[in-house]
């Protein structure tokens, strides 16, 4: 049997999701939980990676077992062998065949910055104090919906084959003492949300036209593009797939 696992964590403690020898990640927390309920070694999938410090309100992961398990009961064991900085909302049984990771047709995360400090939001945003003009970063933004190849905000060192990616929506808001980008795509390349925040920083602080921009873009070169901001801010939000990998 196949369940999808819905998971939230906080970031900050951990060397992101994915399994690294000498380093303690979300994934083998996971995986360690998973064990103790189910009584056996049990490998799980990611529907993608969340680097050092980085956050997630919705982490989809799968993993097989021969049984039928009883959902609510497996997420509430799991929740209490969890630390408390990471949580399963919800447990569910999919088709046999279903990926979370290549099944995965969107997925969505926020990048939180504020301008005033706050003790409260230490590790969960990124400070920034320079004046912005908001609608020339919301410009940047739109211009993204346009583009295809986002190869100059990619980590340099990566083994993807393709650089194209299909951003649905890009957009800069005020919500109280935060100013939050949301972004969703159907995928995104290692650092390319971090990478394309630092820029539109650049370019709401005045340091880099539009035109640069879309220059920018065009170079597909990550050494023109702008600093990659850090990681606390960044949360991934959403990972949706189509309604029938659950009609098992």
């Amino acid at each position: 049997m196949r369940y999808f696992l819905d998971i939230a964590y906080k970031g900050t403690k951990y060397h992101g999701w994915q399994i690294q020898k000498n380093a303690v990640s979300v994934q083998s927390v996971v995986n360690d939980a998973l064990a103790v309920v189910l009584q056996g070694e049990i490998d799980t999938i990611g529907s993608g990676r969340t680097d050092t410090g980085v956050h997630a309100e919705q982490q989809i992961l799968h993993f097989d077992t021969p049984d039928i398990l009883d959902e609510g009961i497996c997420t509430h064991k799991l929740n209490c062998l969890l630390p408390t900085d990471i949580v399963v909302n919800t447990m569910r049984r999919v088709k046999a065949d279903a990926h979370a990771r290549y099944d995965a047709i969107e997925r969505s995360y926020e990048y939180r910055i504020i301008q005033k400090k706050s003790p409260f939001l230490f590790n969960l945003s990124y400070y920034y104090t320079k004046p912005l003009d908001i609608v020339a970063m919301n410009e940047a933004a739109a211009f993204l919906l346009q583009i295809e190849d986002f190869e100059s905000f990619s980590k340099v060192k990566t083994d993807v084959k393709t650089f194209i990616c299909n951003i649905q929506k890009a957009e800069w808001l005020i919500q109280n003492d935060l100013l939050i980008f949301y972004v969703s795509a159907d995928r995104f390349l290692r650092g390319m949300v971090r990478a394309m925040v630092g820029t539109m920083l650049e370019v709401g602080s005045g340091k880099t036209s539009l035109a640069e921009f879309k220059e920018i873009i065009a170079s597909k070169d990550r050494r023109k593009a702008g600093i990659s901001v850090p990681a606390g801010g960044l949360f991934l939000t959403g990972v949706t797939y189509p309604a029938s990998l659950y009609h098992y």
